[in-house]
């Protein structure tokens, strides 16, 4: 079945701290939460929780076939900037062009490794510096336009030109030498340097429509980012603003028919709407509950007749990230301590109920990459001041505030609106700051606006996440040269020579096990610099309808082949798409 390569960048993604709803008083004090000011005690122990009638998976029972028909209509949490592929930094562009969109090459979401997909075949040359890619001839657009090299070709145009607002792309293409079309179905890609993604780079791009594209109107601007057009099993049909997405089966696909004829994408931006939707059938498929709706809102006997609950590990992390060209952050003391400030042990068990793992850094935690002798920061007010005050912040009027030069210790933290998680750890964060004398404002924003704020560099501090890849390449978001860059992943501005130079090399690495070395080195300088607080790396804690069959997690993003799921035809209940 089809489970389509990620593209090579890490996925800008609001991985959003979904948890606590506020309910005042009583509830607060029951999660170990308080207003107060007073010293909180964590009161839950993360020993052998419970599953809350959650299961790691759920395999087709044996010897079913699958059944096609019915429509997957699930839930997106916000909308989309754009659904042009090139343009796109957020995963919510790739849940809807997961079903539409298709690039050279697939990769198996249980090894990890590449198989062909628009490209049959391909070969390497032995200097690993050009690469050959032969194009199926049985390819049409959706619009019954035949896919050729000139596609790709345009495609590749596009990325790499500077007026295209597709800096994240671009940033994996910088040693690429040249292009070409041998013919209508074959392409050549020469690179200046070795590099060990380069296969993978190119065969990972979303094959464009020029006939549709070319035609004299800005790139940036076209309607396509609209009304995409693509080679998948689906076809999109239309976007309703702030309501819903559609895609339906493409009739004439050139590979395997998926099994359900159409996917309805409902925009909900607020959690417990999300779930009142669920409950009352209205959704089949709730990706990512909150931890207090998995453990307090979905373990009742009713829902669990209607519902299965799977909860599985995923590549993530959630942070703060500082905004490093803002004076108030470059001393690294300074990061130190406000990372101390931070109780994300009390987090981790109050706000994510035990379904997370308090991260260390900018690698998954349980992949190799990681160094796993690096301990997160402690909880420690006390060392905090020490360092403020290392620094020169001290409270020089007695005001309650902290001065240096004349100037307070303020700074605002900005998050998207419709996330309680992160507006609950932000009040927690508030008031141990407020303790040492530090004065955050929080500012909750619309996705798109949020977005927009911090790739324009016009913030101080961020709360956000990043979905993270099984063989990084952490130039796009820690080398230097992509500080600089606007719309770029380095949005905080992080530079260092020493993180350059490891990069550079564990990109013209092809040693494994070499490369695990630079990225752990990479991670120990990231570690002591501190230009993130590394929060948390939850669970994915999902609910789908039981009438869905072969609801399997896989190793790798995006974890489900939501190709390989089916309805039975004696549980369909949606015998066309709505329109």
């Amino acid at each position: 079945m089809r489970g389509p390569v990620l593209l090579p960048a890490l996925v800008l993604a609001l991985i959003a701290f979904a948890g606590c709803k506020k309910t005042g008083g009583d509830e607060e004090q029951k999660e170990g939460i308080k207003k107060d000011g007073k010293e909180r005690t964590s009161l839950q122990s993360c020993g052998d929780l419970p599953d809350y009638g959650g299961v790691k998976s759920l395999s087709a029972p044996e010897g079913a076939s699958p059944a096609s028909g019915d429509v997957l209509v699930r839930r997106l949490p916000a909308e989309p900037g754009t659904l042009n592929p090139v343009l796109a930094t957020d995963v919510y562009e790739q849940d809807v062009n997961y079903y539409v969109m298709e690039g050279l090459l697939d990769m198996d979401l249980d090894t990890g490794e590449l198989k062909p997909l628009l490209a049959k075949s391909w070969e390497v040359s032995e200097d690993k510096l050009t690469f050959t890619y032969h194009l199926r001839k049985d390819v049409t657009f959706h619009d019954g336009h035949k896919m050729t090299a000139e596609d790709f070709i345009y495609t590749l145009d596009r990325i790499l030109d500077p007026k295209v607002d597709a800096p994240v792309l671009r940033s994996f293409f910088g040693d690429c030498e040249s292009y070409k079309a041998l013919d209508d179905y074959t392409v050549r890609v020469k690179w200046e340097k070795p590099y060990f993604k380069a296969l993978s780079t190119v065969g990972s791009v979303p094959v464009l429509p020029k006939h549709i594209l070319d035609d004299g109107t800005d790139f940036n601007r076209h309607p396509f980012g609209r009304n995409p057009v693509g080679t998948g099993p689906y076809k999109f049909v239309k976007w309703d603003t702030g309501q819903r997405i559609l895609v339906e089966r493409y009739d004439d696909y050139w590979g395997e028919a998926p099994n359900v004829d159409g996917v309805y994408f409902k925009i909900i931006t607020e959690d417990e709407v999300a779930l009142r939707v669920l409950k009352k059938g209205e959704l089949d498929l709730y990706l990512e509950l909150n931890p207090t709706q998995w453990v307090r809102q979905t373990t009742s006997k009713s829902f669990l007749e209607k519902f299965n609950k799977i909860r599985y590990d995923y590549p993530t992390y959630n942070y703060i990230g500082w905004n490093l060209r803002k004076p108030l952050f470059q001393d690294k003391r300074v990061r130190h301590a406000l990372t101390m400030l931070l109780d994300r042990e009390l987090i981790r068990k109050e706000v994510f109920k035990c379904q997370a793992t308090v991260a260390n850094g900018p690698f998954y935690h349980k992949g190799p990459y990681a160094d796993p002798r690096i301990r997160p920061f402690p909880y420690d007010p006390e060392k905090a001041r020490k360092l403020l005050a290392e620094a020169g912040w001290k409270d020089t009027d007695n005001d309650g505030t902290l001065d240096k030069d004349g100037k307070e210790f303020r700074f605002e933290m900005a998050f998207t609106s419709g996330v309680p998680t992160w507006e609950q750890m932000s009040n927690v964060y508030r008031q141990d700051l407020k303790k040492v004398g530090i004065d955050m404002e929080i500012r909750k924003m619309e996705w798109a606006s949020f977005l927009e704020k911090v790739q324009d560099w016009k913030f101080d501090a961020c709360c956000m996440g990043w979905g993270l890849v099984s063989n990084p390449d952490p130039y796009q978001l820690w080398h230097s040269s992509q500080a600089d860059q606007k719309g770029s992943s380095n949005h905080v501005g992080f530079k260092n020579e020493k993180v350059d130079e490891l990069i550079e090399k564990n990109r013209r690495e092809f040693d494994r096990q070499k490369r695990i070395e630079y990225c752990r080195q990479i991670h120990r300088i990231i570690h002591e610099e501190q230009p993130y607080t590394f929060c948390v790396v939850r669970k994915h804690l999902t609910a789908a309808d039981k009438r869905f069959h072969n609801i399997v997690p896989h190793n790798y993003r995006p974890v489900f082949d939501f190709n390989e799921w089916y309805v039975p035809e004696e549980l369909q209940e949606h015998k066309s798409m709505p329109k």
